[in-house]
């Protein structure tokens, strides 16, 4: 996908919102990537990689519909794929 658009003048300690608190990695593209739905309904809006993450780790949760729109979508949806479910507890 080329060079990826790390979250850089963010500030440091800025995350996206769909970062759980133990993962250590950093934000990786907007911080207003794409919104993850989960299976009650909650909207997760986040940066690349930590949408993957959540889509990968929460059963039943999906790209909000909308997410289509965005160039982003595809990437999110492919990383989560690859993703064992909460990556971060085993270093991933």
């Amino acid at each position: 996908m080329g060079d990826r658009n790390v979250n850089r003048g963010h500030g440091a300690g800025c995350r996206c919102a769909a970062a759980d608190d133990k993962d250590p990695t950093a934000c990786e593209g907007p911080l207003t990537a794409v919104t993850v739905v989960t299976a009650d309904g909650t909207e997760i809006t986040g940066c690349v990689r930590h949408s993957a993450r959540q889509l990968a780790s929460l059963q039943g949760a999906r790209l909000h519909p909308m997410a289509a729109l965005l160039p982003w979508a595809v990437d999110v949806y492919c990383r989560a794929a690859e993703l064992p479910p909460f990556a971060w507890q085993v270093g991933l």
